[in-house]
């Protein structure tokens, strides 16, 4: 048991380590190489992707690198420098969006590109990265192999199987009570008191078998629910299975939602950009690019934020200390970014703050949960 523990803990780590490197390989995938450096040595003349004449170290007409790697250690080195590309980039990005995340933002939008890594590349990697560390730490992640069984067979399959195990008793005993009681009325001097009693127990146990039956008739066939066959469902009884395979396997819903909140919490996005829209609904001077960009980039906080607080839960800090964190934090970032991004006073950047902040809570947040749930079910 010990051993098959430290393989799936081995498997865990194994994959929360392809997490990330599948984040920083997406990430890499989004952001453009602008400023980056190149090695300069075997240079060709001319591009091999167009045939232009190079100039410098890039093709001014399609912009692939002079320079092409035509070895097996190349392979590894793109791999390596597609997770761990950020390089000088991050630490300009990284301690802005900390510190100061409204200049990152207004400048990101008015066009330094290459100094910054971009918001989507960043909240792309930092999400895998949340994802890979905080479900590998303890208390964060769903245990026990139940939730791995499809529709309902986890609980009725063990319900089931012990109604029929009753039904079966029932009826042994009814036989065996069946025969005694007519084995004493053959008798040549019938004991009137033990035929009262065989007939009241054999009551007893007909009236059993009768309502074990009727259970076991009420559930369902859980083979036949797993693998919906049969003819087609409505869309109330597809809902009605839906909500019942749910309840009797949570698990199975809560893991679903975990791993649809893995795939899709780039879904936050564009769920919150039209709420930060209405908080500016008449200034043309703010497009949505600049809620697109302020919102992703307000994300990866969250996200780095949500590392840190799992970190710092696992070894140990109290509890009222992280709820407190978790609740002041974000608000003062947004605040702070949306003073900077959008040239707000104080008193104009705190009430746009306080209703983005209940936004957040009564209908983003509430949204995105319940397109978790609309995926948990499907």
């Amino acid at each position: 048991m010990l051993s098959i523990k430290r393989g799936l803990a081995m498997a865990d780590g194994i994959e929360a380590g392809a997490d990330v490197v599948s984040g920083g390989l997406f990430a890499r995938a989004v952001e453009r190489p602008a400023g980056e450096a190149h090695a300069q040595h075997d240079h060709p003349s001319a591009c091999l992707n167009c045939g232009t004449a190079l100039i410098g170290s890039h093709c001014h007409a399609c912009g692939q690198a002079g320079h092409v790697h035509r070895t097996a250690g190349a392979i590894f080195h793109d791999i390596a420098h597609g997770v761990f590309h950020f390089e000088g980039k991050a630490w300009h990005t990284l301690p802005m969006l900390i510190r100061r995340p409204g200049e990152l933002t207004r400048r990101y939008i008015d066009g330094e590109r290459a100094r910054f890594v971009s918001p989507l590349a960043l909240f792309l990697f930092t999400v895998f990265l949340m994802f890979a560390i905080v479900a590998n730490l303890p208390g964060w992640d769903i245990v026990g192999g139940d939730f791995l069984k499809s529709g309902v067979s986890g609980g009725l399959t063990e319900a089931r199987a012990k109604v029929t195990e009753e039904r079966k008793r029932a009826e042994t005993q009814v036989t065996d009570l069946t025969t005694d009681l007519r084995e004493e009325r053959a008798e040549a001097e019938p004991d009137a008191e033990r035929i009262a009693s065989l007939e009241r127990r054999l009551k007893v146990a007909t009236e059993a078998r009768r309502d074990l039956g009727e259970a076991e008739k009420r559930l369902p066939i859980t083979d036949a629910l797993d693998k919906r066959e049969g003819p087609a469902t409505t869309d109330e009884q597809w809902l009605e299975d839906k909500v019942r395979t749910a309840r009797e396997n949570p698990k199975l819903l809560f893991y679903k939602m975990k791993t649809s909140a893995y795939k899709y919490s780039w879904a936050l996005i564009p769920l919150s950009i039209p709420f930060l829209w209405l908080l500016f609904p008449f200034n043309r001077k703010f497009g949505l690019y600049d809620h697109a960009v302020f919102t992703t980039y307000s994300l990866t906080f969250m996200s780095l934020l949500t590392i840190v607080l799992a970190i710092l839960s696992t070894i140990g800090v109290p509890s009222p200390a992280l709820f407190f964190a978790g609740t002041l934090l974000p608000p003062i970032h947004i605040y702070k970014q949306m003073r900077g991004i959008y040239s707000l006073g104080r008193p104009s950047a705190l009430i746009r703050t306080i209703l983005l902040t209940w936004l957040i809570i009564t209908m983003i947040i509430p949204a995105f949960v319940l397109l978790l749930l609309y995926l948990g079910l499907a």
